[in-house]
């Protein structure tokens, strides 16, 4: 299936994780030229534009930082001047949830980078989708929003604001052919979900148990989702929380 992406500008932030890497790729072999955002981890994001490159396509990396208010202007400067106007924007970049007792601190930085950073990011590039009259803001979130775990409030509350940000969105710039959506993965087996106190092969192994499919989320899957959403194959579908995550809701 052909999903119209060549040659239109694709930037996802959080590409140096494993979920924005997969996304990438995903849109780099529709032939879409990729802007692969990152924060700290630029080697990672390098190694990914330089193999898609390599396989023939056409890549860069930018530094994002969804922190700092000038950022968002800056980084679409700079992937207008090397690669054109933005005609699709992934929001993948995350502050991911503190396993301890939260805090001002954290919850502030929650709401920062995963609500403030990402909208800023959504207006910087609006101009130009509006002027094209094409559009595809696709917000990467969680199924926690709705399927609440035993962990810490702040992250869910964040993509939760998100997600009402993006009904706005779908609303408001639907009529200058922008259509938004929302990703919602289910616990996906990244490199994170390995390593990080709290989760490991345990917790994997138990969550592939109950979920329907007999699996857990793969980055891939995420990715399918979020290529499909951001290409003009979507043509109609707008304001849209779609789970990935095997139908593991159904057995909560």
């Amino acid at each position: 299936m052909d999903l119209g992406l060549d040659g239109r500008v694709a930037l996802i932030t959080g590409a140096s994780g494993d979920i924005g890497r997969a996304i990438a790729r995903a849109y780099a072999a529709e032939g879409a030229l990729v802007a692969a955002g990152w924060h700290r981890n630029e080697e990672q994001a390098r190694a990914l534009t330089d193999a898609i490159v390599q396989d023939g396509g056409k890549a860069i990396a930018v530094g994002t930082d969804q922190r700092d208010p000038g950022s968002a202007a800056a980084v679409v400067r700079q992937v207008e001047r090397e690669l054109g106007p933005v005609a699709v924007l992934v929001a993948n970049a995350v502050s991911w949830p503190t396993m301890g007792e939260e805090t001002w601190d954290t919850l502030t930085d929650s709401l920062t980078t995963n609500v403030a950073g990402t909208l800023s990011l959504v207006d910087a590039v609006l101009p130009g989708m509006r002027e094209a009259r094409w559009g595809r803001l696709v917000l990467i979130s969680t199924d926690v929003v709705d399927h609440p775990v035993p962990a810490g409030a702040a992250y869910p509350a964040a993509k939760g604001a998100l997600e009402a940000a993006a009904r706005v969105l779908a609303v408001r710039e639907g009529r200058h052919g922008v259509l938004t959506n929302v990703v919602r993965p289910g616990f996906t087996l990244t490199e994170r979900a390995l390593t990080h106190p709290g989760f490991g092969q345990e917790v994997v192994d138990a969550e592939a148990a109950k979920t329907p499919t007999g699996r857990i989320c793969m980055p891939e899957d995420v990715a399918s989702a979020a290529a499909y959403l951001g290409s003009a194959a979507n043509t109609h579908a707008n304001g849209q929380m779609i789970d990935v995550a095997g139908g593991r809701h159904l057995t909560r």
